[in-house]
């Protein structure tokens, strides 16, 4: 069964601003919230907003119980994740998503928040994977903010990208899937795991050693995710991190070195991940991946 999508957003809609992982305070929100509010939206701060737990958006309970509230209540049409960092695997389990079956809703976020991605995808809903409030402002991601809005309204959108010299050509049709790449493998045997056979997977990540790049990749090869891909999409791997004795490849080139196994197309450069432009990806969404001489086209099918 394809994945299910949650209505777009209207004007007037109210939506809310959580923290499942790292803290946030208001005052670290007010622009995201002005934003949101230009846009027509109504917006409720939950209560894992503007209080600390060591990094925490307070403690376990509290991050569950917010998410969980945000999640039953049915005037609250989508829920953004104020930041990521680390933290949201820690309460996906104790999350009961039955009631958001009946009446789903938008749930974004990146990084850390593709727990959440994942999590609903493998429960059959489309989420966005996109950039998150606390950097709605960040110069240089106006774009990346479109995009979200997009998204959320249900606007058409379509990416194109420059050619890449490791591209593989060719096209493919499926539901995107991916994500943060440790998360990823983090969520390899978990509830929260999400089959790829089939799905155009996309990949980012940030301040990860060259070598655990490559371990994660055997991982993924060796667990089954990369032998029945549709297609794949490499996005930004920001501020990759080395050994004295240097690895000797790039992100993109470790990569590239498991792709080449298969015969999937494959897209490098993409915009999406830990840098201002990081464009949003519905989850579950079918889409047409098309590598050419010219570089790549990624759109809703």
């Amino acid at each position: 069964m394809p994945a299910t999508a949650p209505a777009p957003l209207r004007p007037g809609d109210q939506v809310a601003i959580v923290c499942t992982a790292r803290s946030a305070s208001h005052e670290e929100l007010a622009a995201a919230v002005a934003v949101l509010e230009s846009w027509g939206l109504r917006v409720v701060l939950g209560e894992s907003t503007n209080i600390r737990y060591h990094q925490f958006g307070g403690e376990d309970e509290v991050r569950r119980r917010d998410f969980q509230q945000q999640l039953d209540n049915p005037e609250i049409r989508a829920i953004l994740s104020a930041r990521g960092g680390y933290g949201t695997t820690r309460i996906i389990d104790q999350i009961d998503f039955s009631r958001f079956a009946d009446t789903p809703k938008w749930v974004a976020g990146f990084s850390d928040i593709t727990t959440l991605n994942c999590h609903l995808l493998r429960l059959g809903h489309q989420s966005i994977h996109g950039v998150m409030p606390l950097l709605f402002t960040q110069p240089g991601g106006e774009a990346s903010l479109e995009s979200l809005r997009r998204a959320l309204f249900g606007e058409a959108v379509r990416y194109e990208v420059p050619a890449h010299p490791l591209n593989r050509l060719g096209t493919a049709t499926g539901e995107l899937v991916g994500g943060n790449l440790s998360l990823l493998q983090t969520l390899t045997g978990t509830a929260s795991e999400v089959a790829t056979a089939g799905r155009i997977l996309f990949l980012e990540d940030i301040d990860e050693y060259l070598y655990a790049i490559d371990r994660m990749m055997v991982h993924l090869d060796r667990t089954g995710k990369l032998r029945d891909l549709a297609g794949l999409v490499v996005g930004h791997f920001t501020n990759p991190q080395d050994n004295t004795v240097p690895y000797g490849q790039t992100p993109n080139e470790i990569i590239q070195h498991y792709a080449d196994k298969y015969r999937f197309p494959v897209a490098h450069g993409f915009p999406v991940g830990h840098e201002p432009q990081n464009m949003a990806l519905i989850c579950g969404r079918p889409a047409r991946l098309t590598v050419d001489e010219t570089g790549a086209q990624l759109e809703y099918i």
